[in-house]
Protein backbone atom coordinates (compact mmCIF):
# COMPACT_ATOMS: atom_id res chain seq x y z
CA UNK A 1 0.00 0.00 0.00
CA UNK A 2 1.43 3.39 -1.02
CA UNK A 3 1.65 6.40 1.30
CA UNK A 4 -1.08 8.15 -0.71
CA UNK A 5 -3.39 5.13 -0.36
CA UNK A 6 -2.74 4.95 3.38
CA UNK A 7 -3.48 8.68 3.84
CA UNK A 8 -6.68 8.32 1.81
CA UNK A 9 -7.83 5.46 4.02
CA UNK A 10 -6.89 7.38 7.16
CA UNK A 11 -9.01 10.32 6.02
CA UNK A 12 -12.00 8.10 5.17
CA UNK A 13 -11.84 6.32 8.52
CA UNK A 14 -11.36 9.61 10.37
CA UNK A 15 -14.50 11.10 8.80
CA UNK A 16 -16.62 8.03 9.59
CA UNK A 17 -15.39 7.23 13.08
CA UNK A 18 -14.92 10.78 14.34
CA UNK A 19 -18.56 11.48 13.50
CA UNK A 20 -19.65 8.38 15.40
CA UNK A 21 -17.57 9.26 18.44
CA UNK A 22 -18.78 12.89 18.51
CA UNK A 23 -22.48 12.25 17.98
CA UNK A 24 -23.04 8.81 19.45
CA UNK A 25 -20.36 7.66 21.86
CA UNK A 26 -18.82 10.72 23.51
CA UNK A 27 -21.51 11.16 26.17
CA UNK A 28 -21.84 7.44 26.80
CA UNK A 29 -18.08 7.03 27.03
CA UNK A 30 -17.91 9.89 29.55
CA UNK A 31 -20.63 8.42 31.75
CA UNK A 32 -19.28 4.87 31.51
CA UNK A 33 -15.68 5.58 32.40
CA UNK A 34 -15.70 7.95 35.35
CA UNK A 35 -12.68 9.90 36.49
CA UNK A 36 -10.59 8.77 39.44
CA UNK A 37 -12.25 11.09 41.93
CA UNK A 38 -13.10 14.69 42.74
CA UNK A 39 -10.58 17.51 42.98
CA UNK A 40 -10.99 20.97 44.52
CA UNK A 41 -11.80 23.62 41.92
CA UNK A 42 -12.81 26.91 43.59
CA UNK A 43 -14.76 28.63 46.38
CA UNK A 44 -18.01 30.47 45.69
CA UNK A 45 -20.77 32.07 47.73
CA UNK A 46 -23.32 29.75 49.26
CA UNK A 47 -26.69 29.54 47.52
CA UNK A 48 -29.82 27.86 48.90
CA UNK A 49 -29.72 24.13 48.18
CA UNK A 50 -25.94 23.77 48.48
CA UNK A 51 -24.76 20.92 50.69
CA UNK A 52 -23.70 22.44 54.02
CA UNK A 53 -20.93 19.87 54.41
CA UNK A 54 -19.01 21.71 51.67
CA UNK A 55 -19.02 25.06 53.51
CA UNK A 56 -15.50 26.50 53.72
CA UNK A 57 -15.49 27.75 57.30
CA UNK A 58 -12.24 29.69 57.02
CA UNK A 59 -13.45 31.76 54.07
CA UNK A 60 -16.89 32.09 55.63
CA UNK A 61 -15.39 33.51 58.84
CA UNK A 62 -13.23 35.93 56.87
CA UNK A 63 -16.13 37.43 54.86
CA UNK A 64 -18.90 36.98 57.49
CA UNK A 65 -21.21 35.09 55.09
CA UNK A 66 -21.11 31.51 53.88
CA UNK A 67 -18.91 30.19 51.06
CA UNK A 68 -18.77 26.62 49.74
CA UNK A 69 -16.02 24.58 48.15
CA UNK A 70 -16.63 23.49 44.57
CA UNK A 71 -15.20 20.19 43.34
CA UNK A 72 -14.93 18.81 39.83
CA UNK A 73 -14.43 15.32 38.52
CA UNK A 74 -10.88 14.34 37.68
CA UNK A 75 -11.52 13.27 34.11
CA UNK A 76 -8.13 12.37 32.70
CA UNK A 77 -7.83 8.64 32.09
CA UNK A 78 -5.49 6.42 30.11
CA UNK A 79 -7.09 4.31 27.39
CA UNK A 80 -5.05 1.42 26.00
CA UNK A 81 -5.87 -0.50 22.83
CA UNK A 82 -4.43 -4.02 22.54
CA UNK A 83 -4.68 -4.82 18.83
CA UNK A 84 -4.25 -8.24 17.24
CA UNK A 85 -2.52 -7.85 13.85
CA UNK A 86 -1.77 -11.54 13.31
CA UNK A 87 -2.48 -13.05 9.92
CA UNK A 88 -5.83 -14.54 10.96
CA UNK A 89 -7.17 -10.99 11.39
CA UNK A 90 -6.95 -10.51 7.61
CA UNK A 91 -9.76 -13.04 7.09
CA UNK A 92 -13.19 -11.73 6.13
CA UNK A 93 -15.94 -12.92 3.78
CA UNK A 94 -18.71 -10.43 4.54
CA UNK A 95 -18.67 -6.61 4.61
CA UNK A 96 -15.11 -6.27 5.90
CA UNK A 97 -12.17 -8.25 7.21
CA UNK A 98 -11.57 -8.68 10.92
CA UNK A 99 -8.60 -6.30 10.65
CA UNK A 100 -10.77 -3.62 9.04
CA UNK A 101 -13.37 -4.02 11.78
CA UNK A 102 -10.68 -3.73 14.47
CA UNK A 103 -9.35 -0.59 12.76
CA UNK A 104 -12.76 1.10 12.86
CA UNK A 105 -13.37 0.06 16.46
CA UNK A 106 -9.94 1.37 17.46
CA UNK A 107 -10.53 4.67 15.71
CA UNK A 108 -13.97 5.19 17.30
CA UNK A 109 -12.66 4.42 20.78
CA UNK A 110 -9.62 6.66 20.26
CA UNK A 111 -11.67 9.65 19.15
CA UNK A 112 -14.14 9.10 22.01
CA UNK A 113 -11.24 9.12 24.46
CA UNK A 114 -9.56 12.20 23.03
CA UNK A 115 -12.89 14.08 23.02
CA UNK A 116 -12.86 13.60 26.78
CA UNK A 117 -9.23 14.74 27.03
CA UNK A 118 -7.94 11.25 27.84
CA UNK A 119 -4.63 9.77 26.72
CA UNK A 120 -4.60 6.88 24.25
CA UNK A 121 -1.89 4.26 23.71
CA UNK A 122 -1.66 1.08 21.63
CA UNK A 123 0.03 -2.30 21.89
CA UNK A 124 0.08 -4.17 18.55
CA UNK A 125 0.71 -7.90 18.84
CA UNK A 126 0.85 -11.16 16.91
CA UNK A 127 2.82 -14.06 18.43
CA UNK A 128 4.76 -11.31 20.23
CA UNK A 129 4.41 -7.58 20.84
CA UNK A 130 5.05 -5.93 17.46
CA UNK A 131 4.85 -2.24 18.38
CA UNK A 132 4.08 -0.04 21.37
CA UNK A 133 2.75 3.52 21.08
CA UNK A 134 2.83 5.20 24.53
CA UNK A 135 -0.31 7.03 25.70
CA UNK A 136 -0.62 10.65 24.53
CA UNK A 137 -3.31 13.20 23.75
CA UNK A 138 -4.20 15.10 20.61
CA UNK A 139 -5.63 14.67 17.12
CA UNK A 140 -2.21 14.19 15.54
CA UNK A 141 -1.53 11.30 17.90
CA UNK A 142 -4.90 9.68 17.06
CA UNK A 143 -4.23 9.99 13.33
CA UNK A 144 -0.87 8.28 13.84
CA UNK A 145 -2.67 5.43 15.62
CA UNK A 146 -5.13 5.08 12.73
CA UNK A 147 -2.25 4.99 10.21
CA UNK A 148 -0.66 2.15 12.16
CA UNK A 149 -3.99 0.34 12.50
CA UNK A 150 -4.27 0.39 8.71
CA UNK A 151 -0.73 -0.26 7.61
CA UNK A 152 1.28 -2.07 10.30
CA UNK A 153 2.23 -5.61 9.29
CA UNK A 154 3.53 -8.25 11.72
CA UNK A 155 7.21 -9.15 11.55
CA UNK A 156 6.52 -12.63 12.89
CA UNK A 157 4.19 -15.47 11.97
CA UNK A 158 3.09 -18.14 14.39
CA UNK A 159 0.38 -18.81 16.92
CA UNK A 160 -1.09 -15.56 18.25
CA UNK A 161 -0.14 -14.81 21.84
CA UNK A 162 -2.75 -12.69 23.62
CA UNK A 163 -0.99 -13.39 26.91
CA UNK A 164 2.22 -11.69 25.73
CA UNK A 165 0.30 -8.47 25.01
CA UNK A 166 -1.37 -8.53 28.43
CA UNK A 167 1.93 -9.15 30.21
CA UNK A 168 3.54 -6.28 28.30
CA UNK A 169 0.65 -4.01 29.35
CA UNK A 170 1.21 -4.82 33.02
CA UNK A 171 4.95 -4.20 32.70
CA UNK A 172 4.87 -0.83 30.92
CA UNK A 173 1.73 0.81 32.38
CA UNK A 174 1.72 1.09 36.16
CA UNK A 175 -1.44 3.21 36.50
CA UNK A 176 -4.93 1.82 36.10
CA UNK A 177 -6.16 2.07 32.51
CA UNK A 178 -9.28 1.43 30.47
CA UNK A 179 -8.04 -1.33 28.16
CA UNK A 180 -9.80 -2.63 25.06
CA UNK A 181 -8.39 -5.97 23.87
CA UNK A 182 -9.41 -6.53 20.23
CA UNK A 183 -8.72 -9.95 18.70
CA UNK A 184 -10.30 -13.04 17.21
CA UNK A 185 -8.70 -14.87 20.18
CA UNK A 186 -7.26 -17.66 18.04
CA UNK A 187 -4.39 -17.76 20.49
CA UNK A 188 -2.17 -19.68 22.83
CA UNK A 189 -3.70 -19.99 26.34
CA UNK A 190 -4.01 -16.60 28.04
CA UNK A 191 -6.29 -17.16 31.05
CA UNK A 192 -3.64 -16.47 33.72
CA UNK A 193 -2.37 -13.29 32.05
CA UNK A 194 -5.95 -12.09 31.61
CA UNK A 195 -6.69 -12.51 35.31
CA UNK A 196 -3.57 -10.54 36.31
CA UNK A 197 -4.36 -7.71 33.88
CA UNK A 198 -8.02 -7.52 34.95
CA UNK A 199 -6.98 -6.99 38.58
CA UNK A 200 -5.05 -3.84 37.69
CA UNK A 201 -6.99 -2.46 34.72
CA UNK A 202 -10.60 -2.06 33.63
CA UNK A 203 -10.48 -4.58 30.81
CA UNK A 204 -12.91 -5.01 27.92
CA UNK A 205 -12.38 -7.79 25.39
CA UNK A 206 -13.81 -7.39 21.89
CA UNK A 207 -13.97 -10.71 20.06
CA UNK A 208 -14.17 -10.04 16.31
CA UNK A 209 -15.17 -12.93 14.09
CA UNK A 210 -16.47 -13.77 10.63
CA UNK A 211 -19.48 -15.86 9.73
CA UNK A 212 -17.21 -18.50 8.20
CA UNK A 213 -14.99 -18.69 11.25
CA UNK A 214 -17.89 -20.64 12.75
CA UNK A 215 -18.99 -22.76 9.82
CA UNK A 216 -17.09 -24.20 6.86
CA UNK A 217 -18.63 -23.17 3.52
CA UNK A 218 -19.41 -25.96 1.08
CA UNK A 219 -16.98 -25.56 -1.84
CA UNK A 220 -15.75 -29.06 -2.62
CA UNK A 221 -12.08 -30.03 -2.45
CA UNK A 222 -9.95 -26.92 -1.91
CA UNK A 223 -6.38 -26.16 -0.89
CA UNK A 224 -6.28 -23.95 2.20
CA UNK A 225 -3.54 -22.28 4.22
CA UNK A 226 -3.29 -21.86 7.98
CA UNK A 227 -3.43 -18.08 8.39
CA UNK A 228 -1.05 -18.15 11.36
CA UNK A 229 1.61 -20.63 10.17
CA UNK A 230 1.15 -20.68 6.38
CA UNK A 231 0.89 -24.49 6.30
CA UNK A 232 -1.00 -25.71 3.21
CA UNK A 233 -3.44 -28.63 3.23
CA UNK A 234 -6.17 -30.07 0.98
CA UNK A 235 -9.61 -29.99 2.56
CA UNK A 236 -12.88 -31.58 1.42
CA UNK A 237 -15.36 -28.92 2.52
CA UNK A 238 -18.29 -31.19 1.63
CA UNK A 239 -17.17 -33.80 4.17
CA UNK A 240 -19.47 -33.99 7.20
CA UNK A 241 -16.51 -34.95 9.40
CA UNK A 242 -14.47 -31.95 8.19
CA UNK A 243 -17.37 -29.56 8.70
CA UNK A 244 -18.12 -30.97 12.15
CA UNK A 245 -14.46 -30.78 13.19
CA UNK A 246 -14.18 -27.21 11.92
CA UNK A 247 -17.23 -26.12 13.94
CA UNK A 248 -16.03 -28.01 17.03
CA UNK A 249 -12.64 -26.25 16.90
CA UNK A 250 -14.32 -22.84 16.78
CA UNK A 251 -16.74 -23.71 19.59
CA UNK A 252 -13.87 -24.90 21.81
CA UNK A 253 -11.98 -21.65 21.18
CA UNK A 254 -15.10 -19.61 21.89
CA UNK A 255 -15.92 -21.52 25.09
CA UNK A 256 -12.39 -21.02 26.42
CA UNK A 257 -12.56 -17.30 25.66
CA UNK A 258 -15.92 -16.80 27.37
CA UNK A 259 -14.88 -18.77 30.46
CA UNK A 260 -11.52 -16.98 30.72
CA UNK A 261 -13.17 -13.56 30.69
CA UNK A 262 -15.89 -14.63 33.11
CA UNK A 263 -13.32 -15.92 35.61
CA UNK A 264 -11.23 -12.75 35.32
CA UNK A 265 -14.22 -10.45 35.85
CA UNK A 266 -13.46 -8.58 32.62
CA UNK A 267 -16.18 -7.70 30.10
CA UNK A 268 -16.38 -9.46 26.72
CA UNK A 269 -18.15 -8.16 23.62
CA UNK A 270 -18.79 -10.18 20.45
CA UNK A 271 -18.78 -8.40 17.07
CA UNK A 272 -19.21 -10.13 13.70
CA UNK A 273 -17.73 -8.60 10.55
CA UNK A 274 -21.17 -8.02 9.02
CA UNK A 275 -22.78 -6.69 12.21
CA UNK A 276 -23.36 -3.09 13.28
CA UNK A 277 -20.64 -2.55 15.89
CA UNK A 278 -22.29 0.75 16.85
CA UNK A 279 -25.17 -1.13 18.48
CA UNK A 280 -22.78 -3.49 20.28
CA UNK A 281 -20.73 -0.63 21.78
CA UNK A 282 -23.81 1.41 22.67
CA UNK A 283 -25.35 -1.62 24.37
CA UNK A 284 -22.20 -2.10 26.45
CA UNK A 285 -22.01 1.57 27.46
CA UNK A 286 -25.66 1.60 28.50
CA UNK A 287 -25.35 -1.61 30.54
CA UNK A 288 -22.25 -0.22 32.23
Amino acid sequence: MTTAEILKKVRRIEIKTRGLSNHIFAGEYHSTFKGRGMSFSEVREYTPGDDVKFIDWNVTARFSHPFVKVFEEERELIVMLLVDISSSSLFGTQQKSKRELITELGAVLSFSATTNNDKVGVIFFSDKVEKYIPPKKGKGHILRIIRELIALEPDHTGDTNVGAALEFLNNVIKKKTITFLMSDFVSKPYEHSLQLAARRHELVGINVYDKYDKELPSAGLVQVADAETGQMIWLDTDSKAARSGYAAAYNAKDKYCIQAFRKSGAALLQVRTDEDYVKVLQGYFKRK
